[in-house]
């Protein structure tokens, strides 16, 4: 597969010292062959005028951007909220796990080496607090997200096409809470990238989902381990909600102990949706060295979602384990088309976010925030 950006450098997996580099305004990356599509063959290429304001406005404000060290977001649509994000520098780490490995599906090999771009990560998964002002927007909306009454006066982020309103409670009558600090849940692979396009628009920072590599890069953290605290499944309640601990529901994020790199929940709570398309025999595909490998979605299923839930036994919650989504998912929607926003039965999926390092093009950009268009094709997928 081709990367999803050039390379920039390789260091060693790990955050100790600090890595300075410089983000400049030509910094914008060709992604080989994805970008050598025309415009017309992008999702949805319509709306391709806003991803390009929203382009224009990250290069602007990178053009005096520097170094690579943690930092926080304020959010202004969602009330100033704080989004912590820290840096990931560059470096190779064997994608997978090896066949010795306890619990170890065959969909995780075989182990292949990968070499990453640096990048930031949240430092937990996207909250309520966040996520609330996206999907309650307050707006009238056409079924695609899109605002109705355009009047030219809008910013770019309520542009973006939002969350309608749910047809289905998704906390299943009072079964589950939105607390602020919980960890929001129920998106559809979509709604969780337009998420990032909304924040990206408020920002002026690119922001998407992770691809597994670097996810899986991300919860390692340096460590070769089952999890990245090591091969001990005693161990897991101290860093992770899953099936023994966390009394049937999702819990507020950040309670447990973080991975050696400082993120939280990397292991259990709610799974994370990241980028690619779910495949069990995808790691054969991959080259040794490979940079930045991703497996670009075709069909609505399955995506993958990884790091386990509040609902999954200990093995689950390892950091190869993958996850493949499904149209049960959406389970109890009655509608025909079902929603691209929502599924109604998959409260233990939520996300979290990455800033990668380099600016991509207009065109992979909108790519990256559009690999579930609707389309009569993917609705079909639903039914």
């Amino acid at each position: 597969m081709p990367p999803l950006y050039k390379p920039f450098s390789s260091h060693p997996p790990s955050l100790a010292g600090t890595l300075v580099f410089l983000i400049a305004a030509a910094s914008v990356i060709i992604v080989g062959s994805a970008d050598a599509q025309k415009t017309a063959d992008l999702p949805v290429p319509a709306r391709l005028e806003i991803t390009k304001k929203i382009h224009a406005l990250i290069v602007k404000k990178s053009a005096a951007t520097t170094g690579h060290s943690a930092y926080t977001e304020l959010v202004t649509l969602a009330g100033g909220t704080k989004l912590q994000m820290l840096p990931v520098k560059g470096g190779a780490f064997l994608l997978g796990s090896p066949p010795s490995e306890v619990g170890r599906k065959p969909d995780e090999g075989p182990q292949v080496k990968v070499k990453i771009d640096p990048f930031w990560m949240s430092r937990v998964e996207i909250t309520w607090k966040l996520y609330t002002p996206f999907y309650q927007n307050g707006k009238a909306r056409n079924k695609d997200g899109s605002l109705m009454n355009v009047t030219g006066k809008e910013d770019l982020a309520t542009l973006v096409c939002q969350p309608t309103p749910q047809y289905h409670d998704m906390f299943m009558n009072n079964s589950f809470v939105d607390e602020p600090d919980h960890p929001a849940m129920d998106m559809t692979h979509h709604a969780a990238s337009k998420f990032c396009q909304w924040l990206s628009a408020q920002t002026g920072h690119y922001y998407r989902l992770p691809t597994e590599a670097e996810w899986e890069y991300a919860c390692r953290a340096g460590t070769t381990t089952r999890w990245s605290f090591g091969d001990d499944a005693a161990e897991l309640s101290t860093y992770a909600w899953y099936e023994d601990n966390a009394n049937f529901t999702y819990q507020e994020v950040g309670l447990k102990k973080p991975n050696p790199w400082g993120f939280y929940d990397m292991h259990g709570n709610v799974a994370e949706w990241v980028l690619d398309q779910y495949s069990a025999k995808y790691y054969t595909s991959i080259k040794d060295g490979s940079i930045g490998p991703w497996n670009p979605p075709t069909t609505r299923y399955p995506r993958v979602a990884r790091g386990g839930s509040w609902d999954n036994v200990p093995e689950a919650t390892r950091s190869a384990s993958r996850l493949g989504s499904d149209k049960g998912w959406k389970g109890k929607d009655p509608q025909v088309p079902k929603s691209v926003w929502y599924h109604t039965d998959s409260q233990h999926v939520g996300f979290r976010i990455v800033r990668p390092a380099k600016i991509p093009s207009v065109q992979e950009m909108h790519r990256l925030w559009n690999t579930d268009w609707s389309t009569p094709e993917r609705n079909k997928e639903d039914l």
